[in-house]
């Protein structure tokens, strides 16, 4: 069975950059398992699994503009310290803001904190290495939510 829109699949994947460096990898752990024409992978991913079938093995990579976008300066602010509640606040921490996007805290200086709400993928190709382990029909329950239920999916 190939993995076309509606269909579940569930992959094995190792994520690099372009030196090499592993990001991710569902190595040791369970695959993924995701419901294709949904958009519950980056358009790239979903792109390059269009058509294949169990046991395909692959290189694919996938340019920003199908990954997690260009970095956008905008998304880089400075705010107060203040704006943390007297939390010790260094370079790496990441905090949901205030309308729930994730940012992660780049610069520290005085009472000034710079944060990005760039993803930390934005502006790179990546590079992944992916296995299919599995393709099956979607229940009607899965097409009709957007998602996988089950194993490897969510449960309610």
């Amino acid at each position: 069975m190939q993995i076309t829109k509606h269909k579940v699949a569930a992959i094995h994947y190792t994520l690099r950059d372009d030196s090499g460096r592993v990001l991710d990898s569902s190595a040791g752990r369970e695959p993924l398992y995701y419901l294709h024409g949904e958009g519950n992978l980056i358009p790239g991913m979903e792109e390059g699994l269009e058509g294949r079938s169990t046991g395909d093995h692959f290189q694919l990579t996938v340019s920003p503009d199908k990954g997690y976008g260009e970095r956008d300066p905008e998304m880089i602010q400075e705010v107060p310290m203040s704006a943390f509640g007297g939390q010790k606040v260094e370079p790496g921490m990441q905090f949901h803001a205030n309308h729930g996007q994730v940012v992660t805290v780049t610069g520290v200086s005085g009472d000034t904190v710079t944060i990005d709400a760039n993803h930390p993928l934005a502006g790179q190709q990546l590079n992944f290495d992916v296995e299919v382990v599995e393709v099956r029909e979607a229940t009607a329950e899965e097409v009709a939510h957007g998602h996988v239920h089950g194993p490897g999916g969510a449960e309610h």
